[in-house]
């Protein structure tokens, strides 16, 4: 694990925010069920090909109502391509029903009911309330957040629990979701898992694994 470079932070995001001035969301949604719908099929699947699902299955399923009532072998081929399907599909008919029965039809907004839904742990949590709601409760780290904030030394942790809480701390609070997102950007396009492009990186003065 690189040393401690948490000193480098602000220097660090600066040079980011220039690199990813507009970050957005890659996918696509109307409102916070589509959203959560939505994230739950991108485990283990490109942005672009749970658009493609998407697509199809919100004009099929417009309303809560419609996938808290759906046939579930049917809902598992709407969503195969996506992988996982079986367990994709249990849990987003579960979501639909809970959100009708105890919430009135309507996305919770807050991170204790979230965490409540099948298949909702916190960085789908954080994902929905903050692009869904613009409340920010903490940081979604995924493979991507994980790995560069290892890199870039600012955290020592392992665990996307302990790392959250580590970014978290340097971060200013408006920026949560769009910290996150930058380094998703960064990670896809310069910071591989394999074979990082550390002669293209902004960062890599900065950077205690660079290999400049």
């Amino acid at each position: 694990m690189p040393e401690d470079n948490t000193n480098n932070f602000e220097k660090i995001w600066s040079l980011l925010q220039k690199e990813y001035p507009n970050t957005e969301p890659a996918l696509r949604f109307n409102n916070p069920f589509q959203l959560l719908i939505a994230t739950i099929l991108s485990a283990q699947a490109t942005d672009t090909q749970v658009n493609r699902v998407t697509e199809h299955l919100f004009k099929k399923y417009p309303y809560v109502n419609d996938l808290a009532e759906a046939d579930i072998k049917e809902l598992e081929k709407d969503i195969y391509s996506t992988g996982f399907y079986k367990n994709k599909a249990k849990n987003i008919k579960k979501c639909a029903q809970m959100i009708k029965s105890l919430f009135d039809s309507k996305v919770p907004d807050n991170m204790n009911d979230m965490l409540e839904l099948p298949g909702v742990g916190r960085k789908t949590a954080n994902i929905i309330l903050s692009r869904g709601f613009g409340v920010y409760e903490g940081i979604a780290v995924d493979t991507h957040v994980k790995r560069l904030s290892q890199r870039l030394g600012l955290t020592q942790n392992k665990t996307p629990e302990k790392i959250e809480q580590d970014l978290m701390k340097l971060a200013d609070k408006k920026d949560w979701d769009a910290f996150s997102l930058t380094l998703i950007h960064h990670g896809r396009k310069i910071c591989h898992a394999k074979n990082p492009e550390c002669e293209n990186c902004v960062v890599n003065t900065l950077c205690p694994s660079s290999s400049v």
